[in-house]
């Protein structure tokens, strides 16, 4: 006599709730393609976002790319009810007209306001670097008296904005004999830009551990060379960070340098204001031109140190 397993029998061995357990959907195991899957909430966020991220790029791109548009393209096509998003009638004219004339009669033209431009900015950086790194180690790695209050004094001083200091500067420079001078200029700019490096600094030294430098002391190395050896490498990121800024500060400065210079010494922002209101009709392809060259060095910079940035920053992890 055959026997056959029946649902009823099974039933009555293994029990209504082990059968309900059997068929229902088992969740996908851990480490399966299923569970690394996302959801379809996790989806439509995820695509939301990358909406929103190319929205705010093509805002944040497309001045650019109009102003270099702009700067190929003739003066009558510029003033057109329909303009073309391609310089399809290409010309290098704007170019040269930028570059060869002068912001406005007795005025500086755009190689020798470059030249300016560069000496204060290279001056800034330098001189910034210097104190700034000095002044940031000593607070971050000594104790003394007026310490906390020197580091108040640096926030208040970044916080006041140096417009309301314009008059007080302008005195100042003018009783130094200082007016219409590159020293003059630089003086200003290292003054607004050290409290905020040294603020930005100090995190960068004070987050590298004092036991780096007692450990390459007990091998044998000087207080000196445990902090040049060790210590030092590892603040690469902050000094380029904070170069950074310093560079930017100085080379898009405007209102300070159209206080201070004139004539032969304009810096290229105020070079670029002359030259923009120098004739009744401006000339709107050469102005492109001048503030698209004024912003390749500022690219170039960065280009040029982002790489050491960013290699500074993951040596710095590692070796921390």
């Amino acid at each position: 006599m055959s026997y056959q397993v029946t649902p009823a029998t099974q039933l009555g061995t293994m029990g209504v709730d082990e059968v309900l357990d059997e068929a229902a959907p088992k969740p996908p195991k851990k480490g399966s393609i299923e569970a690394h899957r996302p959801s379809a909430k996790k989806v439509g966020v995820r695509a939301l976002l990358n909406i929103a991220a190319f929205i705010v790029f093509f805002a944040s791109v497309f001045p650019v790319y109009w102003m270099v548009n702009m700067s190929f393209t003739p003066g009558n096509k510029i003033i057109s009810r329909t303009p073309s998003l391609l310089p399809l009638d290409f010309t290098w004219q704007n170019y040269v007209t930028a570059w060869t004339r002068e912001a406005a009669p007795g005025q500086t033209d755009f190689p020798h306001a470059l030249l300016t431009s560069t000496i204060v900015t290279v001056g800034v950086i330098v001189v910034t670097l210097l104190f700034a790194f000095l002044a940031s180690v000593a607070v971050a790695r000594f104790h003394f008296r007026g310490r906390r209050g020197f580091i108040v004094a640096v926030l208040i001083v970044q916080m006041v904005p140096g417009e309301a200091m314009m008059f007080t500067i302008y005195g100042m420079i003018d009783d130094w004999r200082l007016m219409n001078t590159m020293l003059g200029l630089g003086i200003v700019y290292v003054a607004a830009v050290v409290p905020f490096t040294i603020w930005t600094l100090r995190g960068f030294v004070a987050g590298v551990p004092a036991d780096l430098e007692e450990a390459a002391m007990i091998d044998g190395c000087t207080k000196s060379q445990a902090f040049w050896r060790v210590t030092f490498p590892l603040l690469a990121p902050g000094l380029v960070a904070t170069g950074i800024f310093a560079f930017i500060q100085s080379w898009n400065e405007f209102t300070m340098a159209l206080l201070l210079m004139k004539g032969y010494n304009l810096t290229l922002p105020t070079w670029l204001n002359s030259f923009q209101s120098a004739t009744e009709a401006t000339n709107w392809g050469a102005v492109m031109a001048g503030s698209t060259m004024i912003a390749i060095p500022v690219v170039i910079f960065f280009l040029f140190v982002q790489g050491r940035m960013t290699g500074g920053l993951v040596s710095g992890a590692v070796k921390g």
